[in-house]
């Protein structure tokens, strides 16, 4: 947006004297972390004219409103390296989807759709399965075998016990990664453990923004060490596919990759005679689990484009 430059982590827009990033937006109001503190501001009326809105994550301008304590007026956005729109971020690094291996059980439909719209906008993604703590071995070992070669990394947690933590942390590390699950998977627990003794170092910014303490009811920024921030995300019951074209769907099941040399092209792997990818399937060389997936999003997607 217009001309203005991101340059890595510092907040830089090109002109002007106050420069932050927006870490919350609760009601039309922004919370912009700067080099001088958090203010609460207010965007101008210039961006609603060409349908822009500050967005968390934000690299912003601000002006300061005189006599009043830590307010300010955004009056640039400067230009967006990416923006997701579920959640509704910007700026980020990476995405980390966290899922329960348990309670609830994990639905591994939504979980395909989170993957897929991540990669559709370029983003790199790491899977978390939580609670191992509450079930076994044998089913740890089905879901990680699944997908094992979807292309992302995956981490198996129990925030309960601390375990597998320490590795997650490692690879969040000089970003910022968005963090998006259903409800009750233990995100928020996730995040605590994340945290570490850094907790009290966010104190003041968790008080600024009255931060839920168990519940997120708006995307936030979180730094965790640093340079390394996460993006706390509303947790959520379902998750639909935007700007995913049915036809290109295959293209973003990477275990598809090595096995699209089909009878007949193209090919939708699902009723054709001579299919690579149902030949793979059959042998076991990609999981049942992520075929059935497949289909299933598939058929969704061709009802969606008749109607």
């Amino acid at each position: 947006m217009g001309d203005n430059k991101s340059h890595g982590s510092e907040l830089y827009c090109g002109r002007g004297v106050m420069h932050g990033r927006i870490i919350k937006g609760v009601g039309g109001f922004y919370f912009v972390h700067t080099g001088e503190g958090i203010y609460t501001c207010k965007a101008k009326g210039l961006f609603r004219l060409d349908g822009t809105k500050p967005l968390v994550g934000d690299e912003v301008e601000l002006d300061v409103i005189p006599g009043e304590d830590m307010t300010g007026s955004i009056t640039v956005i400067c230009d967006r390296k990416n923006e997701i729109t579920r959640p509704n971020v910007a700026n980020v690094d990476q995405a980390l989807i966290i899922f329960a291996l348990t309670q609830p059980k994990p639905n591994f439909v939504t979980l395909d759709k989170m993957i897929l719209q991540y990669k559709a906008q370029g983003i790199p993604v790491l899977i978390c399965f939580n609670k191992e703590d509450l079930t076994d071995e044998k089913a740890v070992g089905e879901v990680t075998s699944d997908y094992g070669k979807c292309g992302c990394r995956l981490f198996v947690t129990s925030a309960k016990d601390n375990e597998g933590i320490e590795e997650l942390t490692r690879s969040l590390y000089g970003l910022t990664t968005t963090v998006a699950g259903p409800s009750g998977v233990g995100k928020s627990s996730i995040i605590n453990c994340l945290l570490h003794d850094d907790k009290m170092a966010t104190g003041k910014i968790s008080d600024k923004l009255m931060r839920g303490k168990h519940t997120t009811r708006h995307s936030e920024i979180i730094p965790i060490a640093d340079k390394s921030y996460i993006i706390d995300t509303p947790g959520f019951g379902s998750f639909d596919l935007y700007d995913i074209d049915a036809g290109d769907l295959s293209g973003y099941y990477e275990e598809f990759s090595q096995f699209l040399s089909c009878r007949f092209m193209p090919c939708s792997h699902t009723h054709e005679p001579g299919c690579a990818v149902k030949e793979a399937v059959d042998r076991g060389e990609i999981p049942q689990r992520r075929y059935e997936n497949y289909v299933y999003i598939l058929s969704e997607l061709n009802r969606s484009r008749r109607y």
